[in-house]
C-alpha cells in the first residue's frame, strides 16, 4: 500500500491552485455582476475598463490595447466610439506629431465616475447583508488582494516590488 500523506509542498500546491481558480471566476463574476446591476445601458464594461485605464495615464492606441486586452483595431473602433461620445480625446505629442496619446475627457472622467459611484453604492448594499465574521474576512481578503495586484503591476512594469 502506498503512502498517501500530503507533504506541505503538495498542500500548499493545491491552495495555490484553488486560489487561482477562484480569482480568476470569481473576480470577473463580480464585476460582470456589478456592471449589470448599476448599468442603465449608456456604457459597455469594455468601455468603462478603458475609461479606467485612460484615468491612470494617458496611453497611445497599442498600449491601451494591451493593456485592455484587446486588439489593435478593436481599440482603434472603441476609441474612435469614446471620441465621438466626447469620453476621450486624441492629444500629438509635441516631440513627434505622428503619436497620438489617447487621454480620458471630463466628460469622460464624469461619466467613470457616476458608474463607480452607482457600482459602490450597490456594493455597500450588498455587504451590509453580510455577517460581521464575513465582513471581516472579506476586508481582510480584499487587503491582501490589493497587495496581490499591486505586486502584479509592479512586476509588470519592470519596476522593483515596494517594501
Amino acid at each position: 500500500m502506498s503512502d498517501q500523506r500530503s507533504t506541505p509542498a503538495d498542500v500548499r500546491a493545491r491552495l495555490v491552485d484553488e486560489v487561482a481558480q477562484q480569482l480568476l471566476s470569481r473576480a470577473a463574476l463580480l464585476l460582470r455582476l456589478l456592471a449589470r446591476q448599476v448599468r442603465s445601458g449608456e456604457i459597455t464594461r469594455t468601455e468603462l475598463d478603458v475609461l479606467s485605464i485612460l484615468g491612470e495615464r494617458s496611453l497611445r492606441i497599442t498600449e491601451l490595447a494591451e493593456r485592455a486586452g484587446l486588439a489593435q483595431p478593436t481599440m482603434t473602433l472603441l476609441v474612435r466610439r469614446l471620441e465621438q461620445r466626447g469620453w476621450v480625446a486624441r492629444e500629438r505629442l509635441p516631440a513627434d506629431g505622428r503619436v497620438a496619446m489617447i487621454v480620458i475627457t471630463s466628460a469622460g472622467q464624469a461619466a467613470w465616475e457616476s458608474f463607480r459611484a452607482r457600482a459602490l453604492r450597490a456594493m455597500r448594499d450588498d455587504l451590509r447583508e453580510l455577517s460581521d465574521e464575513q465582513l471581516r474576512e472579506l476586508a481582510a481578503a480584499a487587503a491582501t488582494l490589493s497587495w496581490f495586484v499591486g505586486d502584479l503591476q509592479r512586476s509588470s512594469s519592470g519596476s522593483p516590488p515596494e517594501a
